[in-house]
């Protein structure tokens, strides 16, 4: 992914420049919204291409988990950042809609077309590795969007272009704003509820206390918790109450094996009681989730 990020932070910065620039002298609000959309993208991008190589840092007697999370960090920044840039991008469109200005078509349409190519294939670059991983998600599903919005921008221009429709321009800064507060919400959401260490979305806890219910000779599973320890890797630690004594190494072996693959639990610390604790973090256990929320596996 090195070389993707690389890629496409040179081609969008770039293009920053240029979409601005031909924004100010076509009078544009919508290109130059554009522009300041693609420069936070810029911006997001070097966060989550700083944050993917600390990822890879290896743990130490301080940071025990390395540091992961600090894919998370920059997943939630990104959000961020591009919610901030929505507020400006807003104020300036709303001001160009109560007095439109002449805008110049042609170039606004131009421009954005050369948008398209440079977008789209910054987001083809970073597509495989979008499944998996809500910090290079981010960086796909902003520059897909910016292609989308770029299309929305060369046709704007164009209806300028031949009808002399001005205020056009404006209200499409205004629709770039809708669509970026909508492709944003969800990863703004989902990062901070990682932050928060809630259960990852694509983890299900019911089904994982189910599960852990159900292994030879467990009569109670106290103390779970699920978190993520990046946007790529989730961890539990649980609470196995077993009255017949500890199962052996092959069953605790087997079951972290099948937390991993079923469940997408990459790290996995079950600790084994003969008889229920009277801890209170043990009493605290949250409940199982109604069955039919849960998910077959």
């Amino acid at each position: 992914m090195g070389r993707a990020f690389a890629i496409a932070i040179v081609l969008n910065t770039v293009f920053v420049a240029i979409e601005f620039f031909y924004g100010f002298l076509a009078n544009s609000t919508a290109l130059m919204a554009d522009a300041g959309h693609n420069l936070s993208d810029v911006l997001g991008l070097m966060l989550a291409w700083g944050a993917a190589i600390l990822a890879k840092r290896a743990p130490n007697h301080r940071y025990t988990y390395g540091l992961r999370s600090t894919s998370m960090l920059a997943a939630l920044f990104n959000a961020m950042l591009l919610m901030a840039a929505c507020g400006g991008i807003a104020w300036e469109a709303v001001q160009q809609l109560i007095n439109p200005d002449p805008v110049a078509g042609t170039t606004v349409s131009i421009v954005a077309g050369v948008g398209i190519l440079i977008n789209g294939f910054s987001a083809w670059l970073f597509m495989s590795g979008s499944k998996d991983d809500i910090n290079i998600r981010g960086a796909y599903l902003h520059m897909a969007a910016d292609a989308a919005i770029s299309l929305g921008v060369l046709v704007a221009g164009l209806i300028v272009r031949y009808t002399g429709w001005n205020w056009l321009d404006p209200l499409v800064s205004v629709l770039i704003v809708a669509i970026i507060v909508y492709s944003t919400w969800s990863l703004l959401t989902q990062s901070l509820r990682m932050m928060l260490a809630a259960v990852p979305d694509n983890v299900d806890r019911a089904g994982i206390e189910a599960f852990l219910r159900q292994q030879p000779g467990v009569a109670e599973v106290c103390d779970l918790h699920i978190w993520a320890m990046s946007t790529t890797e989730n961890a539990l630690t649980a609470q196995l109450v077993t009255p017949g004594g500890y199962p052996g190494d092959s069953v605790i072996d087997a079951i972290s094996k099948e937390l991993r693959e079923e469940f997408s639990i990459q790290h996995s610390t079950l600790q084994v009681r003969t008889e229920a604790s009277t801890q209170e973090c043990c009493l605290q256990t949250p409940p199982a989730a109604p069955a039919a929320h849960a998910h077959a596996h």
